[in-house]
């Protein structure tokens, strides 16, 4: 007997137990292919992950977003507030003690953007940097309000595709040899997998995980062989009689294409993601070195390198931002891993021409009061914060929005969260009301009912 590429049940074990060749690319695959909750009888095109065309013309290929996680205090980073030094120690507008930030400020650049000392090297960026300063959230809880950053969703255990997955479904990828939505170093807390993965989106949407020190879980460098490919095409010729079946698992879809990318991922992916053979004069730019404190310095230059080979959305990570206590020294260290990586980051990309078709978006799931919080901290602020986004389709040295007087409450260009996920598919040339997955008997968005595209700051 013989299945419908002619294996007989011998040769199908012979195959499978082959020495040296080995199921990497599918354990990889395995994972690639989680989090898949769309029906059975959603037809899988051929290539799920070709190049789409956007709904309308846009410079913008593809996003990097680099994410400050905890909630960056901006009144010591990137918001100077002249009341606030002026009034430190004085109550504040809702109450509690106003405190004056310990960092001094100037002004940088043409544009004559305020930066604190901490960011020595992005001040010298700030002519390419388009602030967005009236941002505002739902939640002062950072699982609620990480999430809805990420999926839209307001109630986190309201499962929503992320950003990212909803990129991809929308526009493909640019390399069919590599993930089209790759997160490094994602948090284990505050949602965790929530915040890449694909929720009802089939699974091949879904972001895939490494680490800064390019180790992506079992994947292995591999000459491909022809005996993995028969492999491949003997569980790929059994996963598609199983999937034809009555009842067939919802995962068998995205499981199938995952192994496929997997395949061709170990070809491509290990050399990519080893950032040792990037000049050494590349690698001081960015201050990459050992250790934990090289981590964001090497996520930088990974964000890069995937980019330049067609990476749709990359995320990378900074954790440790959520300073309810011993915050001088808290912005000190976490500003000093970040600073030069993010100004090499947009240096490195302007020089290689990609910052001509590349958004790169910078900031945290919330602010910070410019009040006291004990002897040495500030609390969460969701009503007024700022992130900054820099090169394709938005305007370089521009302000859009403010703060009031001590930086507490979004008063002049108020954008909310689903206003920064409408503006930013628009800026990659999707209509986020046209960008709907129906699942459920109703079409789902990234904005779901809300969402206004802030044109302002297109360039």
């Amino acid at each position: 007997m013989t299945n419908s590429l002619g294996f007989s049940p011998l040769s199908r074990r012979q195959i499978l137990r082959s020495s040296g060749t080995g199921f990497g690319y599918l354990a990889l695959a395995g994972l690639l292919g989680q989090n898949r909750q769309a029906t059975a009888s959603e037809q899988v095109a051929e290539r799920p992950l070709a190049p789409k065309a956007p709904h309308f013309p846009t410079k913008v290929k593809r996003i990097i977003f680099l994410f400050m996680e905890g909630a960056m205090s901006h009144v010591d980073t990137f918001e100077y507030k002249a009341a606030l030094q002026q009034n430190d120690q004085k109550p504040g507008p809702g109450g509690g003690k106003l405190v004056a930030s310990k960092f001094r400020f100037a002004q940088h650049g043409n544009s004559g953007a305020w930066v604190s000392e901490l960011y020595p090297h992005v001040a010298k960026q700030v002519d390419k940097l388009c602030f967005i300063r009236g941002l505002h959230t739902d939640t002062p809880a950072h699982p609620q309000a990480v999430i809805q950053l990420h999926t839209g969703a307001k109630i986190a255990s309201l499962t929503r595709p992320s950003m990212g997955s909803w990129l991809l479904y929308g526009l493909g990828s640019e390399n069919q040899d590599l993930p089209g939505y790759i997160t490094i170093n994602p948090s284990p807390n505050f949602g965790g997998a929530v915040n890449y993965g694909t929720a009802f989106l089939p699974a091949y949407y879904q972001g895939t995980k490494v680490t800064d020190t390019g180790y992506l879980p079992n994947l292995k460098a591999s000459q491909l062989t022809s005996l993995q490919r028969r492999q491949l095409d003997l569980v790929q010729s059994m996963n598609s009689d199983l999937a034809r079946q009555p009842g067939a698992p919802d995962e068998l879809d995205g499981i199938i294409q995952s192994y496929e990318l997997a395949f061709r991922m170990q070809g491509k992916v290990p050399e990519l993601l080893d950032i040792s053979t990037e000049p050494q004069h590349v690698q001081d730019a960015y201050g990459v070195k050992p250790g934990p404190a090289g981590s964001f310095a090497r996520q930088c230059l990974l964000a890069r390198r995937l980019s330049e080979a067609g990476v749709r959305f990359v995320e990378i990570r900074q954790g440790g931002w959520d300073h309810h206590n011993n915050l001088h020294k808290g912005l000190t260290d976490n500003a000093a891993a970040t600073d030069q990586p993010t100004a090499a980051l947009l240096a490195d990309l302007e020089q290689r021409g990609l910052l001509e078709d590349t958004l790169v978006l910078f900031g945290s799931e919330f602010g910070r009061m410019p009040t006291a919080q004990g002897v040495d901290g500030r609390d969460h602020n969701i009503t007024g914060f700022p992130m900054w986004m820099a090169g394709a389709g938005v305007k370089a040295g521009f302000s859009y929005g403010s703060t009031d007087e001590y930086g507490l409450h979004a008063v002049e260009g108020r954008m909310h969260t689903s206003d920064l996920h409408a503006t930013l598919l628009a800026l990659m040339g999707l209509d986020h009301e046209r960008l709907t997955y129906n699942y459920g008997g109703r079409d789902f968005r990234l904005t779901d009912v809300e969402g206004n595209v802030i044109k302002e700051i297109f360039a």
